[in-house]
C-alpha cells in the first residue's frame, strides 16, 4: 500500500522544491507505508525546504517531527504552539478549542 504516495514523495525529491504543500499525505496509509512515506518526507525537508504537512491525525508526527503546529477551525488559526499540541489534540480531541474558533470569529466576548 501506499505505491502512489511514496510515488509523489520520489518526484517532489526530484524537482527539489523550496517549498511543498502536502496535504493529507498519511492519508490511506497503512503503518508500513506510512513510516516509509515519512522516511521520503524526512530526506527532503530540511533547512534548504520549507513544508507544510496537512493531517488530521497525530500519527503522522511520530515519523514527521514538526516545529510548529497549527489548528486550523473554520478558515482559521485558532491555536499554535510546539509538536506537545498534537499529543494533546490526539487525547483531548478538538472541542476544548471550540470557544477559541468564535473568539477568532469575532463572535466571542
Amino acid at each position: 500500500g501506499g505505491e502512489k504516495k511514496r510515488l509523489e514523495i520520489l518526484q517532489m525529491m526530484l524537482l527539489e522544491p523550496v517549498f511543498a504543500l502536502l496535504d493529507e499525505t498519511d492519508s490511506g496509509l497503512d503503518i508500513d507505508a506510512l513510516k516509509l512515506v515519512s522516511q521520503g518526507i524526512n530526506q527532503v525537508a530540511g533547512d534548504h525546504m520549507g513544508l507544510l504537512l496537512v493531517t488530521h491525525y497525530q500519527r503522522i508526527l511520530d515519523y514527521v517531527k514538526p516545529d510548529f503546529v497549527h489548528v486550523f477551525m473554520n478558515g482559521r488559526v485558532v491555536r499554535s504552539g510546539g509538536p506537545e499540541l498534537a499529543h494533546e489534540l490526539e487525547e483531548r480531541g478538538y472541542d476544548w478549542l471550540e470557544p477559541e474558533a468564535v473568539a477568532v470569529a469575532g463572535g466571542g466576548a
